[in-house]
């Protein structure tokens, strides 16, 4: 293991709350934009698209997750992937009115990235 944190359980347990916080986005976007009667489908089905690609596409071998995968994804392709997810979540909160919120979570994600330097390494490199 190198030095760095990305593949630290505690790394991965903020991570897992980053990706749920992305997906609480998309789905308080949904809720927000939809018209008021597909509201509330919206606000399911957008995160739950989310997350069934976001599982679905993976890098094989990935010690950050299971290193099982529906769809093997290249490393590079993966890490675009999570950056929409992650930064998507923070532009959907933005488009939905709560910048202050998106700009916080924007840091907090951009932290996080640094501080994991080396799964994105990893994940470029696969």
């Amino acid at each position: 293991m190198s030095s760095g944190y990305g593949f630290r359980p505690w790394a991965l347990g903020v991570r897992f709350v980053l990706e749920l916080a992305a997906l609480a986005c998309f789905g308080f976007w949904a809720w927000v934009t939809a018209p008021a009667p597909l509201r509330y489908v919206a606000v399911i089905a957008v995160p739950v698209v989310v997350a069934v690609l976001w599982g679905a596409f993976a890098t094989p071998d990935d010690a950050s997750r299971s290193g099982k995968t529906a769809i093997a994804t290249p490393g590079p392709l993966r890490f675009l992937l999570e950056l929409a997810v992650f930064f998507g979540g923070a532009a959907a909160l933005y488009a939905a009115g709560a910048h202050t919120s998106a700009v916080l979570l924007g840091a907090v994600l951009v932290v996080y990235h640094l501080l994991s330097w080396d799964r994105v390494l990893w994940l470029l490199r696969n």
